[in-house]
């Protein structure tokens, strides 16, 4: 097992608490613990690398999208909920405000100029490069020995409704034509030629590629439902996050679908991430995933599958 990713870490994290932290003592004033919390996750994150400014070109320019994504980061690090909180707390806090890089209370963007931000960083996956960079550079050259594979609710806000129609429509046409696709009995009259049946989605993925898989999962926000240790079935609106995680509880690969979505129908592409970024011996998953393909494409990857079994038959 290389240890040359937990001496980078180590490195880095002396740079942060002996150079780093004294100098921005003198430059912004006293450091909280919530203050060092977030310039350590800002330094391993290094987001400038990935994001450009535009100040010299053509129109308008816009608000330094560096700040702002430090400034979200902020939020998760402060458990803010709200832009709301945010942009109040970034106006009475001028520590933090130094640290994500705005100068002055006037330089702090309104609402919607945050929420186009994140449609934008959203829209071309930043979050999720810049946790694959991380991965890549602290993680690669480990030897992992088990990965556990789960899914957990993430609540939102957003309207269902009209999602929820559009939903149901779609399902009732799905319903009808997987009616009148489905083979009649007996024997099929003369010259009557049958389609075959559909594929149900694992089966499916075995044939595609990361992208196609990902592209087929449903990602809108829906009514999701899930039974917990003690038995108890819970429901939520919004969505499912799926996680693939290292010893050390350490996340490797992520995927947001909706809530609907059955944990056994992201293992596939789950895996095919996980194994391009780190080397692993064990795939750990509960009986969610008990299915045929799924143990089988785990062996094929290199991997040896430790899935509880279901008491009720696997559907593949």
């Amino acid at each position: 097992m290389s240890t040359a990713p937990r001496e980078n870490l180590s490195q880095r994290w002396f740079e942060i608490q002996g150079t780093l932290f004294p100098h921005l003592t003198e430059q912004v004033g006293l450091l909280t613990k919530h203050h060092e919390q977030l310039i350590s996750v800002l330094e391993f994150a290094r987001i400038g690398d990935l994001l450009r400014c535009n100040y010299g070109l053509v129109g308008r320019p816009e608000e330094d999208r560096r700040a702002i994504f430090r400034a979200f980061i902020a939020k998760s690090v402060f458990k803010l909920a709200t832009t709301v909180l945010l942009r109040e707390y970034l106006l009475n806090d001028p520590t933090a405000r130094r640290i994500c890089g705005f100068q002055s209370r006037r330089d702090i963007p309104s609402e919607s100029t945050f929420s186009r931000a994140f449609h934008d960083f959203a829209a071309k996956g930043l979050p999720d490069r810049v946790h694959e960079i991380l991965i890549e550079k602290y993680q690669s050259d480990r030897l992992v020995g088990h990965v556990s594979r789960d899914a957990t609710e993430i609540e939102a806000r957003e309207r269902v409704d009209p999602v929820r129609k559009e939903t149901m429509k779609a399902q009732a046409k799905a319903a009808a034509q997987k009616a009148a696709q489905k083979p009649k009995r007996g024997r099929p009259k003369k010259g009557e030629v049958r389609p075959p049946a559909p594929l149900p989605r694992l089966e499916q993925q075995l044939y595609m590629t990361v992208e196609e898989m990902l592209e087929d999962l449903p990602t809108v926000c829906d009514i999701g439902t899930k039974r917990n240790s003690k038995g108890h079935t819970n429901s939520w609106k919004g969505y499912k996050l799926h996680l693939d995680t290292a010893d050390g509880g350490i996340p490797i690969s992520a995927i947001l679908t909706s809530a609907s979505v059955h944990d056994s129908q992201v293992a596939l592409p789950l895996a095919t991430i996980t194994a391009k970024r780190v080397t692993n011996l064990y795939d750990v998953m509960d009986s969610a995933y008990d299915s045929v393909i799924i143990r089988g494409y785990s062996r094929v990857l290199g991997h040896v599958p430790l899935i509880d079994f279901n008491r009720r038959s696997p559907k593949d």
